[in-house]
C-alpha cells in the first residue's frame, strides 16, 4: 500500500484589488501643481471680471440716471437744455444787467422743475450713483471780474432762497427742501463760460453729480430746517 504525502492547501493569491495603491512623489508634485495653477486662474479671472465690468456696470448706472433726466426734461420742460451733465434754463430764468433776482414767473418754473429731479435722484436707478447737485451761477463779460464772481454767486444763491421759500407759490415740500438744503452746493464763475450774447450768459445752471467707482456717499448732517426762511440776499 503506497503513503502519498499530504501537502497543505494553496491559499488563493490576493485580488488586484486588495493590493494596497501607491503614488508616487513626481505624481503628487504634479496634481498639486494642477490644483495651484487652476486656483490662481479662478482668482485671476475673478479679480479681472471685477476690474473690467465692475467700472463699466458703474458708468452704464450713470448714463441711464442721466437718461431719465433727460427725458423728464425734454417731455415736461422743452425750454430747458441739458448738455452731458449740465442742465441750463435759458429764458426760464434769466437775470437782468447786474441784477441777481428773477420775476415770479421764472421762480415758479425753478419750484416746479427741481422737484421733479429730487424725484429721480431718490429713484432706484439714480439713488446708488447721484452724489450732488452744483448749482452755478454765471455773468455777462461787461463788468469787473470780482464784481462779476460775486453777482454770479448771488445769482446761485438766489435760486436757493426761491427754493427753500415754505411759504411761496408752488412751495417745495419739507422732504424736497430737505434735500436742496443737503445736496446742493453753490458756485460762481464770474464771465467765463460765455454765451453769445450778454443776456445769455446771465443765468443759471445745475450741474449733476455722480459717485465714482467705489466711492462711498458723504455722511448728511441731520439737522430740522429753519423755523424761518430768510434770505440774506436784498
Amino acid at each position: 500500500m503506497m503513503f502519498g504525502l499530504k501537502t497543505p492547501p494553496r491559499k488563493p493569491a490576493r485580488s488586484e484589488a486588495e493590493k494596497p495603491f501607491w503614488i508616487s512623489f513626481s505624481d503628487l508634485m504634479t496634481a498639486l501643481m494642477v490644483l495651484f495653477l487652476v486656483s490662481m486662474s479662478v482668482a485671476l479671472m475673478s479679480v479681472t471680471q471685477e476690474y473690467v465690468s465692475g467700472p463699466d456696470a458703474h458708468e452704464k448706472k450713470k448714463n441711464a440716471c442721466l437718461n431719465e433726466v433727460s427725458k423728464m426734461t425734454s417731455k415736461e420742460f422743452p425750454d430747458v437744455k441739458i448738455n452731458g451733465n449740465s442742465i441750463s434754463f435759458g429764458t426760464l430764468a434769466q437775470f437782468g444787467v447786474s441784477q441777481h433776482w428773477l420775476d415770479k414767473e421764472s421762480q415758479k418754473n425753478l419750484r416746479k422743475y427741481v422737484p421733479r429731479v429730487l424725484s429721480l435722484a431718490r429713484s432706484p436707478k439714480c439713488a446708488p450713483v447721484f452724489k450732488r447737485v452744483i448749482v452755478e451761477g454765471f455773468a455777462s463779460a461787461s463788468g469787473r471780474y470780482l464784481y462779476n464772481l460775486n453777482l454770479s454767486l448771488q445769482r446761485a444763491e438766489r435760486l436757493l432762497c426761491i427754493l427753500l421759500d415754505p411759504k411761496a407759490s408752488h412751495a417745495l415740500d419739507e422732504r424736497d427742501r430737505r434735500d436742496v438744503r443737503n445736496l446742493f452746493l453753490v458756485a460762481g464763475s464770474s464771465f467765463n463760460a460765455l454765451k453769445p450774447t450778454g443776456a445769455e450768459s446771465r443765468r443759471i445752471e445745475l450741474k449733476l453729480e455722480f459717485l465714482d467707482y467705489k466711492e462711498k456717499p458723504e455722511k448728511i448732517r441731520e439737522a430740522k430746517l429753519d423755523k424761518e426762511h430768510i434770505c440774506p440776499l436784498n
